[in-house]
Formats: structure tokens, C-alpha cells, sequence
């Protein structure tokens, strides 16, 4: 493994792995926060931790354990920190929200509602509500009853992967196509692909090709996704 690998060099893995974690976020709720938003944060933090990668060791174990610590603190600094006590009380008794109507029962408070009667809801009235109004314009007693309710998008990703190639085909000249082709279609190994293209290296420690091969990758990627902009290939 080369011992000097930078955060650049690794930049398809590192994506890769955070690609992962799409599925696996759930807080929805917040309506100005997204997955691309995750996506950033953790791409800036591990190239802040990057020096602490210990080279000698296999990158994606190490990437996995800073993602999944940086997502446990992106979903406690917007959400856990100001989320009303009642969610974990012992006294909690609330249940799924049904036809759109939220049942905050308490069996603490006199009215039998989650409400200021209750000390540590008093308190987290007074601190934190507004906090929690602002990072919530969505509520989580409604977040279930909104998902199950709301029609779903469905597309074929087969189809649109498809549809993605052949109009990389017609938009790239032949041998530009020619290499797109090899790395995104055949999967044909970058040093598999530098060869056949005959690059070569004066770089010590490089491997031929690197360079230009990762310049085409970014080109075709920057080309895929105004394609993806511009047009709905997912429901063509």
C-alpha cells in the first residue's frame, strides 16, 4: 500500500462508504437537513481525522467506525439535544399517531398529557422548545403517519442506469466513450484500462495511468450528473 495516500486518492472509497449510509438515515423530519447535508459533513470531518488513518491499516474499517460516530453526533446535535424529555420517560404513554391526530399521554401529570404539569417538561419548555420548533418544522409524531400516508416515488434504477449510458454514448466522442465504457460498464480495473490505453508513469510509487485515468473518472462523473440535472432519466 502506498504510505502517502491522500484524502484525494481515496476520495472514491471514502464516498463509497458514506453512499452506505444513505438508508440507514432516518430523520427525515428535518425538512432543511438531508442526506447531502450528512454526506458533507462527514466528508469534511474525515478530512479533518485524515492524518489519524493509520496507513498500514485497511482504510475502511477506520472510515466506518469515524461515520458512525459522526452520524450519532449530527443526530444528537439536531435532534436528541432539544427533543422533549417525554420520549424516554417511564411515564410515557403515547401512541402511534392515527388518522393524523397525536396522543401525548403521560400517566405523571394530572391532565394525563405530556405538558408543563410535568417538572423536566416545564423546564424543557422553557429552554429548549424554540430550538426544538426550529430544527423540527416537521414533527416526529407526525413523521410515521406522513411517510405511511404519502404516495412513494418508485423508479426502475436499472432502467435509468440504461438510460444514463446511452446518452453518455451520445454525448462522448468514441474513444472517450471507448474508456467510459471500460471503467463504468465492463468494470475493467483502472490499471486494467491504463494499460490498454498504454499511459505510463515517471511517478516513484505511482501507478500508471493514475493521473490521467482519475481526470477522465471526474469528466465523465461531472458530464453523468448534468445529465442527471437536466433531465429525468428515472422516470423516462
Amino acid at each position: 500500500m502506498d504510505q502517502n495516500d491522500t484524502y484525494e486518492d481515496k476520495s472514491d472509497v471514502i464516498d463509497n462508504e458514506i453512499r452506505k449510509r444513505y438508508y440507514k438515515w432516518h430523520l427525515h423530519a428535518i425538512a432543511w437537513f438531508d442526506f447531502d447535508d450528512v454526506a458533507q459533513i462527514m466528508r469534511a470531518h474525515i478530512f479533518k481525522k485524515w492524518e489519524h488513518w493509520d496507513q498500514s491499516r485497511p482504510l475502511e474499517p477506520w472510515l466506518n467506525k469515524v461515520i458512525t460516530n459522526q452520524m450519532k453526533n449530527i443526530l444528537r446535535n439536531h435532534y436528541s439535544n432539544f427533543a422533549r424529555p417525554c420520549l424516554n420517560c417511564e411515564y410515557n404513554q403515547s401512541k402511534e399517531p392515527v388518522a393524523g391526530q397525536i396522543a401525548a399521554l403521560c400517566a405523571l401529570t394530572p391532565s394525563g398529557l405530556q405538558c408543563n404539569e410535568c417538572d423536566l417538561f416545564a423546564k424543557w419548555e422553557k429552554t429548549k422548545k424554540s430550538a426544538y420548533d426550529i430544527k423540527m418544522p416537521l414533527s416526529l409524531e407526525f413523521h410515521a403517519y406522513t411517510q405511511n400516508t404519502s404516495p412513494e416515488d418508485h423508479f426502475d434504477i436499472g432502467r435509468a442506469t440504461i438510460t444514463l449510458h446511452n446518452k453518455m454514448r451520445s454525448g462522448l466522442n468514441s474513444r472517450h466513450y471507448f474508456v467510459y465504457k471500460m471503467l463504468f460498464i465492463d468494470g475493467i480495473s483502472e490499471e486494467e484500462v491504463a494499460r490498454i490505453l498504454g499511459y505510463k508513469s515517471n511517478e516513484k510509487g505511482r501507478k500508471a495511468g493514475y493521473k490521467q485515468i482519475k481526470n477522465l473518472k471526474n469528466q465523465y462523473k461531472n458530464i453523468a450528473k448534468k445529465i442527471i440535472q437536466k433531465e429525468d432519466i428515472f422516470y423516462e
